[in-house]
């Protein structure tokens, strides 16, 4: 199985790299965040055309979810359900699905804006119901893959520059000790399982200030994925060219072969 997740910025404005991208990079799964797409208007017909179903949790101009599989798609759901009081209510951040025998997880997780605000704590928060639903539905025996925009770098070799993100998030100590905390459950973050040692390989550059040309980047585009799946991960790579040419991303697709 050849899987990705990839942080789009808007569907609509990237339909057509979205399209390009499927067409070279024989995915049979994909996981797509910030649709800002309601469920109305995502192009799950286009996807079809291209051999793909798929399933949508939108909600309109901000946030969305999707699960591209050409392997089958079955068992979808969105959010916590009723049982979970989710932080950030009326978002769409998380959609699930069976793809191939495996659980995949699609999830936008919260971007926090500033240490010390509302945003922040609730981004906490918001990883702590992660972690009591994955627990609740899931055992780490079971083949499940969670993947997509983390907006957390889980090392300090996974930015550029360290000093530069001092005080911001993204890289705060309880942020990091939240996916220390998955992984404890039995999650294995499937990158460093490929490049164990290595730094610079990052997923995203912000627009601005030439960040991409000059690679001042971050890592947080991650699977975290049981051991039962990890231990068949042999290749892994950042797909840098989907975020040159004209109306990128500011993330790159990340993509995973599993044996």
């Amino acid at each position: 199985m050849r899987i990705a997740t990839w942080n789009v910025n808007s569907l609509k404005a990237r339909l057509p790299r979205v399209e390009e991208f499927l067409g070279y990079a024989d995915v049979d799964v994909l996981c797509l965040q910030e649709t800002k797409l309601s469920n109305k208007n995502f192009p799950a017909l286009t996807f079809r055309e291209l051999g793909y179903d798929s399933v949508h949790h939108g909600q309109g101009q901000w946030n969305g979810v999707a699960i591209l599989s050409r392997v089958g798609i079955s068992d979808a759901t969105d959010g916590f359900g009723a049982d979970y009081t989710d932080p950030y209510e009326g978002d769409a951040r998380l959609v699930a699905a069976t793809c191939d025998g495996v659980r995949v997880v699609s999830v936008y997780v919260p971007n926090g804006r500033a240490v010390d605000t509302e945003h922040y704590t609730r981004k906490l928060e918001w990883l702590d119901v992660l972690h009591r639903w994955l627990d609740a539905h899931h055992s780490s025996a079971d083949a499940v893959a969670i993947l997509g925009d983390w907006n957390v770098a889980p090392d300090d070799r996974d930015v550029w520059s360290p000093k530069a993100f001092v005080g911001s998030t993204h890289v705060t100590e309880a942020e990091r000790d939240k996916l220390a905390t998955l992984e404890s459950w039995g999650l294995v973050d499937a990158f460093r399982r490929v490049y164990p040692d290595a730094d610079g390989l990052y997923s995203y550059w912000d627009y601005r200030a030439g960040d991409f040309h000059q690679h001042r980047g971050m890592r947080i585009d991650l699977a975290l994925m049981t051991p039962t799946l990890a231990d068949r991960v042999h290749w892994a790579v950042v797909d840098r060219n989907a975020r040159k040419g004209t109306l990128p991303s500011d993330h790159a697709p990340v993509i995973f072969d599993l044996a």
